[in-house]
């Protein structure tokens, strides 16, 4: 059985009149797309949902990646609270959660750094 990453810290954010990223995002953000190097794959998988939620099998047709790949990093993303799954089974479909909507810019930034377009 593959290990799955997990952060440990809470990604709560904080609320003074709108949200407002926490540290404790951001850092969420930046050690699940640097701190391993199957980052750039899960930054891609955020990017291709975010442009279109998808089950397993459309991410690694469109992404060319082998479906067990597929399947960990998604594993990580929902772990870690980056993305929701809607539905069950083989065409459950996956979705970019409500903290990643929020602070998308921050990843985006972090997708530059990492080489990503």
């Amino acid at each position: 059985m593959n290990k799955v990453e997990t952060y440990t810290e809470s990604p709560t954010a904080t609320l003074r009149g709108n949200l407002i990223m926490s540290s404790a995002i951001r850092r969420l953000i930046w050690w699940v797309f640097t701190g391993s190097r199957g980052g750039p794959n899960r930054a891609r998988l955020v990017v291709a949902v975010k442009e279109q939620p998808m089950n397993a099998n459309q991410l690694a047709t469109r992404l060319g990646m082998d479906y067990k790949t597929v399947r960990h990093h998604l594993s990580v993303l929902m772990k870690n609270h980056l993305f929701i799954e809607v539905g069950e089974g083989y065409g459950a479909m996956y979705f970019l959660s409500p903290d990643l909507e929020v602070n998308y810019d921050e990843f985006l930034q972090i997708w530059k750094k990492i080489g990503g377009s």
